[in-house]
């Protein structure tokens, strides 16, 4: 089981439930499963199939690189943030 903390521009779409729990071994089954749950969510969450630019997916506390293929070990927290830039 992971968590998903539900960001709140998506919060529309869940009824505004910040948090919810799946059964996923990657990020993309996290996608997929969530749209199940709240169709519309992939929707705003990827483009062409890949995250949308701007965003960053966070497990356990660290940004990861391999966006929808990152694997999830059971128990880990999800986040999808925007990605932060400048400098």
């Amino acid at each position: 089981m992971v968590t998903v903390w539900v960001p709140a521009l998506l919060r529309d779409l869940t009824g505004g439930q910040d948090l919810v729990h799946l059964q996923a071994e990657t990020v993309r089954q996290v996608v997929e499963q969530l749209d199940s749950r709240y169709p519309g969510i992939a929707a705003r969450l990827l483009a062409e199939g890949r995250l949308r630019p701007g965003l960053a997916v966070v497990v356990n506390g660290e940004v990861v690189r391999q966006g929808l293929r990152h694997r999830l070990a059971p128990g880990s927290e999800v986040h999808f943030l925007p990605a932060l830039s400048g400098g």
